[in-house]
């Protein structure tokens, strides 16, 4: 009788939860529970794919933002001054439209089964696929009657991308997310510019979808369309931070029903760039774009994302310089989850569908990586106190209950770490190493770890190392 009344006290709380309404307000939105899954995965892929992977070229440029190739259409093209309009006439003609490269967007090497199984070997947990990027070109079949012909099913590949490419990710054990751009450059008008557009006029009037259709007529269908066909787990907006209220975009009506009714709402997590004045106040997670938020913003769930090298879509003028290392890039994996974060590390592929190889060589390696260092990343979380109470020297730490991981960049003799106080050792070790470590208590509660002397043969991996200190329980 007991365990009948307790199983149905579960699933009457489960059916509870599952049935939450969740209001149109901030105040609603803003109380649910981020759904573990995210903040437990630390590590995904984002892809940057589309008709602007066929010039692929941006002139490389210092500073931030500046050499983005999927702007093609809005910062290249029609730009004198990085010799973008030089290299689009040279190249492609002086009468050739933006558009005019869907039909060479073929994809005709693409193999999703291919790349979701490049993307379990790196260790990332989830992938987040460019939907529609502000070009407006749709990699799924959408009913939008603004998008006929400027859909991967229409024109290019001829194949549902994002389609084919959620089954395959999802097939290989991995959650899959999509990005989704709240604004057009064809249609959105912009603060950022004299004209008021992103595009020349000519551009606008001819494809611009009239603002009074654009949120009930397209935005908000297409939103709930992929959502219903697809049925992501991750949501990455943008675009609607930079112009245009909650209000206009109607962000709160649209985030009620998806965590409310939608076929997801018990898993699924959006980000913060839906509406203006929306990042780092509302959202499950925050987003950082190579490293440009302030830190103390990120008290919350939050994801850093970056290319391997200088762009999101594949940029031609990039060089082997150009791309960070595979420790780099470990190393700022190992940053980020010690602070709190997630790492989305994106790839850009070729028109056709290929994943570079360079970038390929880098997933594989920071795989192999978390293969050994994974208990160390995987399900933690950022420690309650700051760095600077554990250790002074060059090292990062995670936690778990009853265990403390300390990862270090740089081989030493010894890793000293300061006990907080209640904290009694019960076991030290390094991951990927089956020898007993040699550790004791020195003054003022510090633990003293030898670190051991290992050839290349016998040392567990490279780049960096993580010890498992573990704690006894206490009541």
């Amino acid at each position: 009788m007991r365990t009948t009344l307790l199983l149905l006290i579960l699933s009457l709380q489960i059916t509870i939860a599952g049935a939450q309404t969740y209001q149109n307000s901030w105040e609603a939105l803003d109380a649910r529970p981020i759904p573990t899954w995210f903040e437990d995965a630390k590590f995904g892929i984002f892809i940057h794919w589309g008709v602007y992977s066929v010039p692929a070229w941006r002139k490389l440029e210092p500073g931030l933002y500046a050499s983005y190739a999927e702007w093609y259409y809005a910062k290249v093209m029609y730009n004198p001054d990085n010799g973008g309009v030089a290299f689009h006439r040279k190249n492609y003609g002086e009468d050739f439209e933006y558009r005019d490269f869907a039909p060479l967007f073929k994809a005709e090497l693409f193999h999703p089964e291919a790349w979701a199984n490049l993307f379990k070997k790196s260790g990332a947990k989830y992938v987040v696929l460019t939907s529609k990027h502000h070009d407006g070109y749709c990699l799924w079949p959408t009913k939008s009657p603004y998008k006929k012909n400027w859909n991967a099913m229409d024109i290019g590949p001829k194949r549902d991308l994002l389609g084919e490419l959620s089954t395959a990710v999802k097939s290989a054990g991995l959650k899959m997310g999509l990005y989704y751009s709240i604004i057009e450059w064809e249609s959105s008008w912009t603060h950022r510019t004299a004209s008021g557009y992103y595009l020349p006029k000519k551009i606008v009037d001819r494809h611009k979808i009239p603002e009074d259709e654009y949120v009930d007529r397209h935005l908000m269908p297409q939103l709930k369309e992929l959502v219903e066909t697809y049925e992501p787990s991750l949501i990455f907006s943008d675009g609607g931070e930079w112009d245009g209220k909650e209000e206009y975009w109607k962000t709160k009506e649209f985030l009620s029903w998806l965590y409310s009714e939608s076929p997801v709402k018990n898993e699924v997590v959006v980000n913060d760039r839906f509406a203006k004045n929306m990042p780092g106040n509302h959202g499950d997670y925050f987003s950082s774009e190579y490293k440009d938020v302030d830190e103390s913003r990120l008290d919350h769930p939050w994801e850093e994302s970056r290319g391997i090298g200088g762009s999101y879509g594949f940029n031609r003028a990039e060089g082997i310089e150009d791309y960070n290392s595979s420790e780099e890039l470990i190393h700022e994996l190992i940053d980020i989850v010690s602070r709190g974060g997630n790492l989305l590390l994106n790839v850009g592929p070729t028109a056709d569908g290929r994943i570079p190889v360079i970038m390929q060589e880098r997933l594989k390696d920071i795989g192999s990586w978390l293969k050994v260092n994974g208990e160390g990343i995987y399900e933690t979380r950022k420690m309650a106190v700051d760095i600077q109470k554990r250790t002074r020297e060059a090292v990062y730490f995670t936690r778990k209950t009853n265990a403390l991981f300390c990862i270090f960049t740089q081989w030493k003799d010894t890793i000293q770490v300061s006990l907080l106080k209640g904290e009694q050792i019960k076991d030290v070790s390094m991951l990927g190493y089956d020898g007993k470590l040699k550790w004791k208590l020195g003054e003022n509660d510090t633990l003293i770890i030898e670190i051991p002397k290992l050839t290349i043969d016998k040392i567990p991996c490279l780049y960096a190392w993580t010890l498992k200190i573990e704690f006894e329980e206490t009541d």
